[in-house]
């Protein structure tokens, strides 16, 4: 096994349970804060994740801290339920990971990503 593919295996075990595409819609009507980190390419080529949230990768932890002062509106404490949602649900694992650490304690992701939801045929999408 690569460092990558254990620092992956790590970063997902403190995530678990991550969120199966069939799950997602459920997931956003219960008032999950769905966040997509793709850049703005992959959005343009592939859609919108409708009713998410779009931050860039790169300030997402500022962004998703209920302490900064540079937080997103709708994180205001620890506990607040998110999803992030990344091209193929790699990137969103480390990411989801780094929130925890951040003292996020009910953050996951999408397994599959933005492709394994739209292969899903969009499920709860509206």
């Amino acid at each position: 096994m690569s460092a990558i593919d254990e620092m992956l295996a790590a970063a997902r075990a403190r995530i678990e349970p991550r969120l199966r595409p069939d799950e997602l819609g459920a997931a956003r009507e219960a008032g999950t804060l769905l966040v997509d980190i793709r850049p703005v390419e992959q959005r343009r080529r592939d859609g919108e994740l409708e009713g998410a949230v779009v931050v860039d990768r790169n300030v997402l932890e500022w962004r998703l801290d209920p302490t900064s002062p540079h937080r997103i509106e709708p994180v205001t404490d620890r506990d607040r339920a998110v999803v992030i949602v990344c091209n193929e649900g790699y990137a969103s694992s480390l990411a989801a990971a780094a929130l925890r650490e951040l003292g996020l304690t009910n953050v996951t992701d999408l397994e599959g990503g933005y492709q394994a939801w739209a292969a899903a045929g969009r499920p709860g999408s509206g």
